[in-house]
């Protein structure tokens, strides 16, 4: 059986998506993600709802797919990120920073948040209170099991307060965590091999009716290979749940764009999706 497989975490449990059916499934998301030789267990499981398990859509809202599992970020892995890093922390003196991790051997890797506090799709982000210059970070999003191997891939939105981190490195976590700073989804493509190089990432946020910004890029433009960053995460910390990393991105909007209270996000891989989120009023 042929195909891709989607997997969509719903709070009805895990759903498999294959050839256009639906299949839900019995096992728990962070069992699931860790099963060794998944994709042969989802082919079967669609094999099983080939025989009248299956339905044609889902009815339920979409969670982010993952539970268990920490979401980190790689950074600076593309070379229009690492343009803008350099300009924005100029005047904090962080600027050679950010050209350095770019070409050294080790790549930048930070915690972004608990699964947890992911949003999936359909679901409202935020941007901070004490922040002016807030911006999605479209990327390619990698799912890796407790054991180190890629499973899967998703797409992710590392919503990021440009104007705290440039005001000095340090505020790193501050500017990258916050509640609603982190969207995930619509579904996770299980495969173990990488996206070709040719993959487009796009992006495009709506504010009242027009489009206020869009870009794109494709996965050639990533300096780093994922598995490189998977491996390097992997290191010295384990993850009993597995992992998210999204793996960086290489859209960066002009100084002048930032987010705004219902503004739409909209960020497409197509073998994916399409990740949809509005921007929510501050509380």
């Amino acid at each position: 059986m042929s195909g891709d497989l989607k997997l969509y975490r719903t709070g009805g449990g895990p759903v498999l998506e294959h050839e256009g059916a639906f299949v839900p499934l019995a096992d728990e998301w962070d069992a699931l993600v860790n099963r060794p030789a998944l994709a042969e267990h989802l082919r079967r499981a669609a094999a099983r709802g080939a025989g009248g398990h299956g339905g044609a859509r889902i009815d339920e809202p979409l969670l982010a797919p993952c539970d268990g599992q920490e979401v980190w970020g790689a950074g600076v892995t593309y070379d229009r990120s690492r343009s803008a890093r350099i300009d924005e922390s100029q005047a904090a003196g962080g600027a050679s920073f950010y050209d350095r991790v770019y070409a050294a051997e080790r790549p930048e890797l930070f915690f972004k948040c608990a699964g947890w506090r992911a949003r999936g799709s359909g679901h409202a982000v935020r941007v901070r209170r004490d922040a002016r210059w807030s911006v999605p970070e479209p990327e390619l999003a990698v799912v890796a099991n407790a054991r180190g191997e890629i499973v899967g891939w998703t797409i992710g939105d590392d919503l990021s307060a440009r104007d705290i981190e440039a005001e000095n490195p340090l505020y790193l976590p501050q500017a990258k965590i916050w509640d609603g700073a982190c969207a995930l989804g619509p579904a996770l493509l299980v495969r173990s091999e990488p996206l070709p190089p040719e993959t487009d990432i796009a992006v495009r946020v709506v504010r009242e009716g027009r489009e206020a910004f869009e870009g794109s890029t494709t996965l050639a433009r990533m300096r780093r290979p994922v598995a490189e960053l998977v491996a390097y995460l992997f290191r010295e910390t384990s993850f009993p749940a597995g992992c998210v990393l999204l793996t960086g991105t290489g859209i960066v909007p002009p100084d002048g764009f930032a987010l705004r209270p219902g503004d739409e996000i909209e960020i497409e891989v197509p073998a994916i999706g399409t990740l949809k989120n509005r921007v929510a009023a501050a509380v």
